[in-house]
């Protein structure tokens, strides 16, 4: 191997050495910038057409090819869609200036997201240096309004994203819609507390899926989880402000729904409105099952461990989605009320639910933390509060 450098190095002059064995075994990646197809980057003139151009070409091409937004560019775009299938066996985006949402007023195709990514296998992009603002202060003040988000991922495979930092969608910031095997690591997500329905994550119809080492600041939950979704672990994640890391809502308008294998770890939630959170809607049917959160840190947490069958609802029917095998383990902290644990299942009831290693105290010392339960069984271990009305 070292003879082998020596001889690129000779021939080749002062091209690394790398680059030389990389090209040598047919692994060339080509670049295409934004700039280079007509943006403007002043963050005033619309980008869209430029990288819509800039992506034909690197999803036209074969072998490895990066789209590039450089740095210090400020890029006004507008429902861009990066489409595949494409040519190119393996794409990167490089996302080192700052992409800008329009005013409500001026954008393109009312509810289609910023930016939408479809059936594409093995993207990676990496947003080092880079941002993107989905302007979604211009939205906010119509809280009954039907709002876009700012990137969708739809039927995509083995993606990965990492190093990214989006702020202020109009709605949910990264949606994750029919993918199977994904990882988002380090990504940074923030909204104000009061803007509505800009979740951090909402994952639908998904399956493995890892969420890694993540601060989500935003007015609604930091991770959705919803039907159809499986094997989703959310590991290291800093929430607050927002509504926690949530299940559901499933069986809106009595839809059949399940959600299964979800693992929650080394997660803080750090004055949000909820913690860990189940939530189901009366008249749907389906299952949430095999779902754990574990080592969760605590900082005046309302409603830290909630689950809630009568979601939006307080009338009873003959619909259920069925809540099993969920763990609670490792909860250490402090709830922003008397409400610590509070267990509201069915009629039929949520069984195998598991509390183990929990320590959660009130940060009101008048209101001391307390659980409450209804129709739950399952096992406690190790549990303050006491959960003694959990049915064996």
């Amino acid at each position: 191997m070292q003879r082998l450098i020596m001889t690129c190095v000779l021939i080749i002059g002062f091209v690394s050495p790398c680059l030389c064995l990389r090209s040598m075994v047919g692994t060339k990646n080509t670049f295409y910038n934004v700039m280079d197809f007509g943006a403007h980057g002043n963050g005033k003139s619309d980008d869209s057409h430029a990288f819509s151009s800039a992506w034909q070409h690197t999803c036209g091409t074969q072998g490895t090819s990066t789209l590039v937004i450089p740095p210090k560019g400020v890029f006004l775009v507008s429902n861009i869609t990066l489409k595949g299938p494409c040519k190119a066996r393996s794409i990167h985006i490089l996302l080192q200036g700052k992409i800008v949402a329009p005013a409500k007023d001026a954008w393109a195709k009312g509810l289609d997201p910023l930016i939408l990514i479809s059936n594409l296998n093995g993207l990676t992009i990496d947003g080092s240096g880079g941002q993107i603002d989905g302007f979604g202060s211009t939205w906010w003040k119509c809280r009954s309004c039907l709002r876009p988000r700012v990137i969708s991922f739809v039927s995509c495979n083995d993606l990965t994203v990492r190093k990214l930092s989006i702020s202020n969608s109009p709605r949910a910031h990264i949606t994750i819609d029919g993918c199977n095997g994904a990882i988002f690591s380090n990504i940074n997500i923030h909204a104000p507390r009061n803007s509505p329905n800009t979740d951090g994550f909402d994952i639908a119809f998904s399956k493995n899926i890892l969420i890694e080492d993540c601060t989500i600041a935003t007015g609604d939950d930091c991770i959705a989880i919803n039907g159809g979704s499986s094997y989703i672990n959310a590991t290291g994640i800093a929430c607050g402000p927002g509504h926690g890391i949530s299940i559901g809502s499933l069986g809106k308008h009595n839809a059949h729904e399940t959600v299964e294998e979800i693992y929650v770890y080394n997660c803080s939630f750090t004055k949000t409105t909820n913690g860990a959170r189940i939530k189901t809607v009366p008249g749907g049917t389906g299952y949430a099952k095999r779902i754990t959160f574990e080592k969760i840190k605590l900082i005046q947490t309302r409603n830290p461990i909630i689950l809630d069958q009568f979601y939006h609802s307080v009338h009873l029917t003959t619909g259920v989605v069925q809540v099993s095998e969920v763990t609670y383990r490792g909860f250490q902290g402090t709830s922003a009320n008397d409400k610590a644990i509070n267990l509201d299942c069915g009629p039929s009831g949520c069984f195998n639910i598991v509390l183990d290693q929990i320590d959660i105290v009130s940060s009101d010392t008048s209101k001391p933390a307390h659980c409450s339960c209804n129709n739950a069984h399952g096992t406690t271990t190790s549990t303050v509060p006491n959960c003694s009305c959990l049915l064996k």
